[in-house]
């Protein structure tokens, strides 16, 4: 099944085979050790086969049924009760198979076992969130003395190769990477250390860890990013880059001093989930063609707008590699660069060496350009040398931070730039919000209340028919409902109706008016239409655009 899925090769299957007849385990573990397949990928296909449904049993783990079984049951078989009904207990395993779990199972809960299919990723979790670390407390305690030695040494991490807190550390990234999670919160707290995952927008709680490894945890992602271990009083920024199977992966590491000791917080940069295409933006087909034509124009300047955590960068990004071309020199400015791009040039600011975004602007420019990225518009100096670009035959894209696509044109005239320069310079606006995706694999169909807010934010009556989507919650998705994060967007074409109300200094209202007239989809109705089709929810929509209309 794997075979015909394309998931691994008839060479990987014998290589396989062959380890499983000197070792004896199972065959999906081997696979998985040699990277040749994932987790996900294994369950799925043993769920197919068996015909046993998969369920992720850390979402929703019950108190009371895990009394019913020993924990030295639970961790030795890897089984997790997750539904009861009169005398039959649900029992998630890696290997529902296993006669010999089910049957030691029968006997200590004095019940019929029915089992169901849970990746041993998923059952670890679990174990994780309802037992903790029992031993880590004891191994921690010894490694406290080897992190104090390791402070005295040229290369600490010899020291703590084997200290169990290396183990724990790489198991926090890797769960992250497995979950697709894009920050890892680590906060120490009066009573031990929360480890929190932010995915798809929203923080999820991974594990909480005993309180003797505040110090340890902290130590040990600064020894990684090679910060100063024995400073703990002020803010510090790193970064890490890590090997994980074939993908390269970069860790951006701030520490803050919190009143029970430094709060680590990891930006997770995976190039595997790097968007490679304009389609994969979410663009309708409307304001994808607005968004290509405005990519092609020979010079002018394209703004990017929206809050922090937007992906204004990922859309910045996509733009450059739509537009890569041999025959054109693509040169950025960014604070930090994010993903290294093949075949663009690409600079980060540096403060202390007196490389500011405006210097480096300064200095672009007398590199040939054609096309300049710029990171971010803060002020006054960068906005100025950023238009001259523009006006001067090169096309410029950049971010700002605005609520919507005609408040980009009026935060240009705030911060003193002439109208005329703005209208002669800017070609159009894009502003996003990120909202979650539904999970297609337990999407269901739904007619909002008739005073519901549903409606009231769509603008429609009570009785009127109304097709709504929601997810109900799964496996796939983590029973949240979710899957994977997508844009909604705004596109302002800059027309001479609308140059003209820029040299007027019109407010953004009035911007905002005219774009309308000539057939500007606002983010709102931009949204509306995608949950519609089932892409996102409603909830979703008035969580990210909520303030933009009344």
């Amino acid at each position: 099944m794997l075979i015909e899925k394309n998931i691994i090769t008839e060479e990987q299957l014998k290589e396989a085979l062959q380890i499983q007849r000197n070792t004896g385990e199972r065959l999906g573990r081997i696979l998985i050790n040699l990277g040749y397949a994932t987790e996900r990928d294994i369950t799925n296909m043993l769920e197919a086969q068996l015909g046993i449904p998969q369920v992720a049993p850390g979402y929703w783990l019950n108190h009371e049924l895990m009394e019913l079984i020993p924990e030295h049951i639970v961790r030795r078989y890897k089984a997790i009760p997750v539904a009861k009904d009169d005398h039959i207990l649900t029992v998630a395993l890696a290997d529902p198979l296993n006669l010999v779990a089910i049957d030691d199972l029968r006997l200590i809960t004095g019940l019929e076992i029915d089992t169901v299919l849970a990746s041993e990723r998923d059952i670890e979790y679990a174990l994780q969130k309802f037992y903790g670390m029992p031993d880590l407390e004891r191994e921690l305690q010894d490694f406290e003395i080897v992190e104090n030695q390791a402070l005295q040494l040229e290369q600490p991490d010899d020291m703590m190769d084997e200290a169990p807190i290396v183990k724990l550390v790489n198991s926090i990234i890797m769960q992250a990477i497995n979950e697709k999670a894009s920050d890892i919160h680590v906060e120490p707290f009066d009573n031990g250390v929360r480890v929190r995952y932010r995915i798809d927008g929203i923080l999820r709680e991974g594990m909480v860890l005993p309180k003797r490894s505040r110090a340890s945890l902290a130590s040990r992602f600064k020894i990684l990013s090679q910060l100063n271990i024995a400073e703990k009083r002020v803010p510090q920024d790193g970064r890490i880059k890590i090997k994980y199977g074939e993908r390269e992966l970069d860790l951006r590491i701030s520490t803050m001093p919190t009143v029970f000791g430094e709060k680590v917080v990891i930006r997770v940069l995976d190039k595997a989930n790097q968007i490679t295409g304009i389609e994969q933006l979410g663009f309708s087909a409307e304001n994808k063609l607005k968004f290509q034509k405005l990519l092609n124009a020979p010079y002018g300047m394209l703004l990017i707008t929206g809050p922090t955590g937007s992906g204004k960068t990922t859309t910045l990004y996509t733009a450059l590699t739509h537009i890569n071309d041999i025959e054109k020199n693509i040169i950025t400015i960014e604070d930090p660069v994010e993903y290294l791009l093949e075949g663009i040039n690409q600079t980060q600011i540096n403060p202390k060496a007196g490389l500011s975004f405006a210097s480096g602007l300064r200095a672009m420019l007398r590199q040939d350009p054609d096309i300049i990225m710029i990171g971010e518009i803060r002020d006054k100096e960068t906005a100025e040398i950023a238009i001259r670009a523009a006006n001067t035959g090169h096309l410029v894209l950049s971010t700002l931070h605005t609520n919507d696509a005609s408040g980009a044109l009026t935060r240009l005239l705030d911060m003193g730039i002439e109208p005329f320069l703005v209208s002669s310079s800017v070609l159009g606006v894009v502003a996003q919000r990120l909202t979650r995706r539904t999970c297609q694999h337990c999407l269901q169909e739904y007619t909002p209340a008739p005073d519901s807010p549903e409606r009231i934010f769509m603008g429609v009556g009570p009785n009127e028919p109304v097709r709504l989507f929601k997810g109900k919650g799964c496996q796939v998705c983590g029973n949240t409902g979710y899957r994977g994060r997508m844009a909604i967007q705004e596109v302002l074409t800059v027309t001479s109706e609308i140059r003209k109300l820029v040299n007027e200094k019109a407010s953004s209202d009035e911007i905002k008016r005219q774009a309308l007239q000539q057939g500007m989809v606002t983010l709102k109705e931009d949204g509306i239409a995608k949950a519609l089709k089932g892409l996102t929810t409603l909830a979703e929509v008035m969580r990210a655009a909520y303030s933009e209309e009344d």
